[in-house]
Order: C-alpha cells, then sequence, then structure tokens
C-alpha cells in the first residue's frame, strides 16, 4: 500500500493546518482507529504512540542478563558491557541499556511495561511497507486500504465529517506531530492539511499573529489564503483554548527534538484538550554503522537515540504529574521493526524482526512479559529474534483495557480475535489485568523430542482452558505452519512434525494458551 494512499483514506476529514513550536500538527478527526475509540467509552483517555522511525535494535535497548553469554558472543564489537546494564527492580533476567536511566527510573516506580520480541508473522524488512503494516494492522501478505480502526468508523460515523465538530465532540480526535503536511494527505474530496513551518507558529497562534506579508497583490491573495484556511479550520480554536489554559511546564532536556514535540502533547493533554490519541516520532534509528564506540560500547549514535527517547519520555510524564494531568495518559513506543541478532562488521546491525516494546503511564501494568529472546548457541548473520507477541496484540489491549472498547467490537476492529495482554490495570475500564504468570522459563510447556531431530520429531505441549495454538517460524520469522490453532481441555497433548522437506537449521516452535506464549528452539540435522 503507498503511504499518500493510506494517509488517505485514514484521514478523511480535515488535518489541522497549524505549527505549535515548529512541529506541524495533523488533526485526524476522522481517523477510523480514534472514531473507533471514541464510540467506545466516555472517558478522557489519551494514548500517545512514540514512533522510533529506522528500525530500533531492541536487543541492546533491553538486554538479556540471563543469556548474557550468548548475547555477548552473537555481537561481540556492540554488546553492551554486563556490568552497565541498568537493573530492574524484582527482575533479574533483562536489563536496560545504561542511557535509559529515564525509563529505568519510571520502571521502578511502577509505571512501565516491557513486552518482549514483538513482531508479526513472516515480517517484511522494507521500512515502508513495514511502517505500512504497522499503522494499518495488516498481515505481510496482505495490503490495507485503511487504518486499523477503519471498519470500527464505517460502522460508528456515517457521514463523517458532516456535522463536525458539535457540542458534544469539539475538538479533533487525533494529533500528529512532527511531520510535515504533504500531498500523501489528500483526502478523498479535498486536501486535508497545509504546512506551517515557522518555529514561532504555535506561540503566532495563540496569540493571533500572523507573519507579514508583503503590500503587493501576491501579498493580499496570501492573506486571503490564510484567512479562507483559517475559516475551515474547525479545530483552530479548540485547541487555542486549550493551549492557553498551560501558562508553565516543567523542564525538558534542550535539543531534543522528541521532547519538544511531547512538551507540546503535555500542554494540550493538561489544557484539557479531548483528543484521544496523539503521534510524535523520533528517527536515525537505521543503525547499519557504527552504532557503538568502539573503546565503550555503553556509548555512541545508538546510546544518544535511546537516551534522548528516555529523557524525553521521563520529562513528559514529570511534566504531566505537575500539571495533574498523567493519570490520563498510556504511551507506547513503537519502530517497524528491529534488527539481527549478530552484528555486523561495520559495528553496527541489519534489518531484523522482532523488538520489544516501551507502555508507560500511570495505570500500567510494571512487569516484563515474555522471556529474554530465544538466541542461537552459534548466530549466523540471516538470524532473527522470533517474536514472541503479535505487535497487533499490544493494539487490542490498549483498545479493551485503555479504551474500554468491548471484545466482540474489537473482533471486528482488528479482523480477528487477538491475543490480550495485561497492560494496563482494571482500573481504567473495570477489566480483570492482574498479570498472571506469563514469563514462563522455569516451566517447559512445549518441548520437542529428539532435539536435534532428522525428520520428525515429536512436539508435546500443556495447555490450559481456552484456544491454543502453535506456530513454526524460521530464523527469518517466516510462519511455516500452525499446525494447532484450537480450544482444548487442560491438559497435556503431543503431534508429530514432519519436517523432511525442511533444510537443516534452526526453527522455531511458538505456543500460546490466553495471555501466556512461550517459544522453543528446534534444530534439525542431517
Amino acid at each position: 500500500m503507498k503511504r499518500r494512499d493510506f494517509l488517505k483514506y485514514t484521514a478523511p476529514a480535515a488535518i489541522l493546518p497549524t505549527v505549535i513550536n515548529g512541529f506541524s500538527i495533523k488533526a485526524f478527526a476522522g481517523s477510523p482507529m480514534l472514531n473507533a475509540l471514541a464510540g467506545a467509552a466516555d472517558n478522557d483517555h489519551v494514548l500517545v504512540m512514540i514512533q522510533l522511525t529506522g528500525g530500533n535494535d531492541g536487543l541492546n535497548m533491553v538486554i538479556p542478563l540471563d543469556i548474557y553469554s550468548k548475547y555477548q558472543a552473537a555481537r561481540t564489537n556492540i554488546a553492551i558491557q554486563e556490568g552497565k546494564v541498568l537493573a530492574l527492580d524484582n527482575y533479574k533476567k533483562s536489563g536496560l541499556h545504561p542511557a535509559m536511566k529515564g525509563i529505568q527510573e519510571l520502571y521502578n516506580n511502577g509505571k512501565v511495561s516491557i513486552v518482549q520480541s514483538v513482531g508479526y508473522p513472516t515480517p517484511n524488512f522494507s521500512h515502508f511497507r513495514a511502517t505500512d503494516i504497522w499503522l494499518t494492522g495488516s498481515n505481510s501478505d496482505e495490503v490495507l486500504t485503511t487504518g486499523w480502526g477503519g471498519r470500527y468508523l464505517d460502522t460508528q460515523y456515517p457521514g463523517f465529517p458532516d456535522g463536525y465538530p458539535n457540542d458534544k465532540a469539539p475538538d479533533p480526535l487525533a494529533i500528529q506531530i512532527g511531520s510535515i503536511v504533504s500531498p500523501a494527505f489528500q483526502g478523498a474530496n479535498a486536501s486535508m492539511g497545509i504546512a506551517i513551518t515557522s518555529a514561532t507558529d504555535f506561540y503566532n497562534l495563540i496569540d493571533g499573529v500572523m507573519d507579514p506579508v508583503p503590500n503587493t497583490k501576491w501579498g493580499k491573495e496570501l492573506e486571503y489564503i490564510r484567512l479562507i484556511a483559517k475559516q475551515t479550520n474547525s479545530y483552530e480554536q479548540s485547541i487555542k483554548k486549550a493551549a492557553g489554559k498551560v501558562t508553565s511546564q516543567g523542564a525538558y532536556p534542550a535539543n531534543n527534538y522528541l521532547a519538544e514535540q511531547l512538551k507540546i502533547v503535555a500542554r494540550l493533554v493538561a489544557g484539557g484538550l479531548k483528543t484521544k490519541l496523539y503521534m510524535v516520532s523520533t528517527g536515525g534509528f537505521d543503525t547499519h554503522a557504527n552504532q557503538t564506540e568502539g573503546g565503550d560500547t555503553s556509548k555512541g549514535g545508538h546510546a544518544n537515540l535511546l537516551g534522548g527517547v528516555s529523557d524525553a519520555i521521563k520529562a513528559f510524564m514529570d511534566d504531566l504529574k505537575g500539571l495533574h494531568a498523567s493519570r490520563r495518559v498510556v504511551g507506547m513506543t513503537f519502530s517497524e521493526f528491529g534488527r539481527r541478532i549478530k552484528s555486523n562488521f561495520s559495528m553496527g546491525t541489519d534489518h531484523g524482526a522482532a523488538a520489544p516494546m516501551i507502555i508507560f503511564g500511570d495505570y500500567v501494568n510494571q512487569g516484563v512479559l515474555g522471556n529474554s529472546p530465544a538466541i542461537p548457541d552459534n548466530s549466523a548473520v540471516a538470524d532473527n529474534i522470533p517474536m514472541q507477541y503479535d505487535f497487533r496484540s499490544i493494539y487490542a489491549s490498549i483498545l479493551e483495557q485503555w479504551f474500554c472498547v468491548e471484545p466482540t467490537d474489537l473482533q471486528k476492529i482488528m479482523g480477528k480475535d487477538y491475543q490480550r495482554l495485561p497492560l494496563v490495570s482494571g482500573v481504567a475500564c473495570g477489566t480483570i489485568t492482574s498479570i498472571p504468570e506469563l514469563n514462563t522459563d522455569g516451566k517447559k510447556l512445549i518441548i520437542n523430542s529428539p532435539n536435534p531431530f532428522t525428520s520428525y520429531t515429536t512436539i508435546t505441549y500443556t495447555t490450559g482452558s481456552g484456544n491454543t495454538m502453535i506456530q513454526i517460524f524460521d530464523t527469518a520469522g517466516r510462519l511455516l505452519s500452525v499446525p494447532v490453532n484450537k480450544v482444548h481441555s487442560p491438559g497435556t497433548y503431543s503431534f508429530t512434525f514432519d519436517g523432511q522437506q525442511l533444510p537443516t537449521g534452526l526453527y522455531y516452535a511458538r505456543f500460546q494458551n490466553g495471555p501466556i506464549q512461550q517459544v522453543r528452539p528446534m534444530l534439525k540435522v542431517n
């Protein structure tokens, strides 16, 4: 799917043509997902999505301490020194990159959940296509022309944008900060936005100041165009009103692109804007080379990126707390893909598959979901981190637990009934989201014998009630088969896996039962 078409079909209403602190802001008043959120429950909850553009190396962000020797052997030239990894309270299996002290503090204060190895079957390693997949919620082999909430919009808001905004919905339902408005935002019938690039435009908006126009015929034409744009921008006044309520904010790190964006979000949230979703972004994560410094792997380009993200999120949450608005917000980081297990000879990492996500907020359940990534004893250059959780499970969990979307509607929104994870406290929507024992290293829920095997191996799994699924992946993350996908009675079951036609090498059997998952490496030999 083309990016232009994606935004065309998922933003059918006006995009707010205004800038705050130099960032163009787009108000997706008719975004499919956001209208789904608004129709689901009458609450003031906000989701802030932070895109780490370029493909973040999650293995150097959340370092596996329980298998540190395998991690270090796979990337001897960029592995973070074990003694410098930041510890997490009451969790010894993993730690954070040394630059992420802000996230460490939030985690230790009970406001962060880390979800290990998030991805999807048969990943795509193109930046553009992978981004489309994450934004639409599609499978890797399908192209969707709507966002992952488009179906819900069709049933809940027919005829939009006629009649909007109104007394019940005076504010934009989503705002994106940090991207230049371009023809990619062309709607079905009209342009959805205009670009404003001055760094002072936000304050000019609040004060009603416009850059002067030349006293010429063309200057008068420009002045008229500005007037028409302002008249057609129905959401400008609500944003000005919200921003005007906040006259003082907390400290943010200087020269931090993400922090500047999050400062704007905090101001609008604290000012009472009822916008449901904010999208911000920061780039530079395509670290093929010079990811670390040779003398100290805890420093370098990737450290600067992670430190910037960590510092920005910490300042944002501190600011919201000071503004008495932190309880409105859940945030999450995501990137279009992770990086390979094995580092390259340029002190970098190449495009990979799964990576961890960070969920943060006052109502987020503290913890690390999933186990340390499965790393082979001898990693090859093509090896990828096997997926533990589908990224659409994160979306479904937040929709259900933070925006209170009913389970029956979730399947319509997401296209299928994805696994839900206990990310948000049950206080938010009255659901049970306490964390069961999901990290199951010591419990062999799925095994195979013989292992290694030549042609056949018997896979044995122990499951509880509800649906059980077993997927077989190769080291590139390609989904080879789904031998089990059905409801069982609790118990232990076995089946014979036929690997005759597979080339020799490492494979992964992924077990899923409700919120519980486990990955089993299986080695085929001659």
